[in-house]
């Protein structure tokens, strides 16, 4: 397939779906392959493909929020810290952060779910925010997620991944969990 014709689709499926879906590598390599529900058809001058894509499910609320939180997890942790880091989060941070979001979720009920929305700028430096989850309408935030670095003497410097909520005005930490950095200051966040 040309490459031109492979970009093409790859941006077409990107504005259909709005960034929502990311197109699964199965597909592109059944397409690089030739393996794919493509039919070809031929003819003197050239060959035309036509190429068969559906997509089965639409990504709900829920999967849509553990998306753009991992997204902007990532973000934050720029990329001095997330390769450090990255498969402890994902191992042991993020699901809690996701029961947190499905909570979340649950409690506002779907039909007000597509009112919500998650912020796209993480702080810097040594500030805290990672994203909040927030009501379109009202403009006020549910649930906030936040990382802070701690440093423990003797022992080192540990990331304290945790949230707040709207219901007790943010006053609580809810513990998700720690990561250990080492000894050594970490970087700024989004370096």
């Amino acid at each position: 397939m040309k490459k031109w014709i492979q970009k093409s689709l790859i941006v077409t499926v990107a504005l259909l779906t709005f960034g929502l879906i990311s197109p699964s590598h199965l597909i592109w390599e059944q397409l690089l392959d030739n393996k794919s529900t493509a039919k070809s058809i031929s003819s003197e001058a050239n060959s035309v493909e036509y190429v068969q894509v559906t997509i089965k499910n639409t990504p709900d609320e829920k999967e849509t929020f553990t998306f753009a939180a991992k997204e902007q997890s990532y973000i934050k942790f720029g990329e001095r810290i997330g390769p450090v880091i990255q498969d402890e989060f994902d191992a042991v941070i993020f699901p809690r952060i996701q029961e947190a979001i499905d909570a979340t979720i649950s409690k506002v009920g779907t039909d007000n779910a597509s009112r919500l929305s998650i912020t796209e700028q993480p702080s810097g430096e040594y500030h805290e925010k990672i994203f909040h989850i927030y009501n379109l309408d009202s403009r006020k935030d549910l649930i906030r997620f936040h990382v802070r670095t701690d440093k423990k003497p003797m022992d080192g410097y540990y990331f304290n991944f945790h949230y707040h909520l709207a219901e007790d005005n943010y006053s609580k930490h809810y513990a998700l969990g720690e990561i250990f950095w080492s000894k050594n200051t970490p970087p700024k966040w989004l370096s």
